[in-house]
């Protein structure tokens, strides 16, 4: 096809003899330049996202276990009160003989006797 621009021998053909325009040859050869500077910014933000989804998920933790401490606290509390009034007189007539049976009275009964002698 010799009626084709590109196959002309013609020397004085415009596309043969004259330069090609600088701001084709920068577009070609700087192909997706774009993209590859817009990707630091895509990142970062990306990044952001992901903490602040973090940080929401943790707060979401931290309000529930709160909740749930708010609960198990009191009801502990009022389970060990319940145990100590179910003990009766007898359980603490036990817990006194057996602090007797140790010794106790008798050592304080000592240091007493001791702080009396020394004034």
């Amino acid at each position: 096809m010799p009626n084709d621009a590109n196959d002309s021998k013609d020397p004085k053909d415009p596309c043969k003899t004259c330069a090609v325009n600088a701001a084709i040859t920068d577009a070609v050869t700087q192909t997706n330049v774009k993209v590859v500077g817009e990707a630091p910014a895509m990142v970062t933000g990306s990044l952001y996202q992901a903490q602040s989804h973090s940080l929401s998920v943790l707060f979401e933790n931290a309000v529930q276990q709160q909740s749930q401490s708010a609960v198990q606290l009191p009801t502990s509390t009022n389970v060990g009160t319940m145990q100590l009034y179910t003990l009766g007189p007898a359980s603490a007539g036990a817990a006194a003989t057996e602090i007797g049976s140790n010794g106790v009275l008798s050592v304080l009964a000592d240091v007493l006797a001791l702080g009396k002698a020394l004034t």
